[in-house]
């Protein structure tokens, strides 16, 4: 069963000195949630956002707060994030030894729960345990850097966790989007999609924004 596609644009591709200009922009094209990219320089090889910039985007917009912590360490810095206005924390299986006590400290704390896997993590890490959280996020690249290219490898791993996941759960997909490959993300079952560059590193952000939303769902692109 299809499930309507929405974009995600991630604020780590935007323009951090017109920051809440940037957020009008794509709220003007009915973006719903924006993903914000937490970054702590050990998981990945880059450091992005913290706390005090996840409160900043909060008192700019009502957006859901998609907020993705690629961090060693989740279960210290939940609760920061959370208090600060995210409305999701997505953490990865990689870093995560005992997931399920993990989901259960973040649902407590009242936001959705997303877990998160690289490009090299197999699927079968996170089955046991797709049950338990409200989203699943695929990554199409190594987190880290924005720009890079989408891995069609990692399609048969999005059809697989699909096919698992109720209609109430998401399926999102962060890495490479743009309007060659949104298409390919959502036929094989996701229907969030992250784009960073796509969206912001070019031309208008609100017509990006809809030039995605019409490709993923197989129209024409204006």
């Amino acid at each position: 069963m299809s499930r309507p596609v929405r974009i995600a644009p991630s604020l780590l591709d935007a323009d951090m000195g017109r920051l809440a200009e940037e957020i009008r922009a794509v709220e003007s094209a009915g973006v719903e949630w924006l993903h914000l990219d937490v970054m702590d320089g050990h998981f990945v090889p880059n450091l992005s956002i913290g706390v005090p910039v996840v409160a900043g985007v909060r008192r700019h917009t009502r957006l859901f707060l998609d907020t993705h912590l690629m961090i060693t360490d989740p279960a210290r810095y939940a609760e920061p994030f959370v208090k600060a206005g995210a409305d999701s924390i997505t953490f990865h299986i990689e870093v995560a030894s005992q997931p399920v006590p993990l989901i259960r400290q973040i649902r407590e704390l009242g936001v959705r729960v997303g877990v998160s896997l690289n490009p090299d993590c197999p699927v079968e890490r996170v089955l046991d345990i797709v049950g338990l959280v409200d989203i699943v996020l695929v990554m199409t690249v190594f987190p880290g850097f924005g720009g890079q290219t989408f891995m069609r490898d990692c399609l048969p791993k999005i059809e697989a966790i699909a096919r698992c996941l109720r209609p109430d759960q998401t399926l999102e997909v962060d890495g490479g989007v743009n309007i060659e490959t949104a298409p390919l993300a959502v036929a094989a079952g996701a229907d969030t999609l992250v784009a960073g560059s796509a969206v912001f590193r070019s031309g208008d952000p609100a017509a990006n924004v809809s030039a995605l939303l019409s490709a993923a769902r197989g129209g024409p692109v204006k």
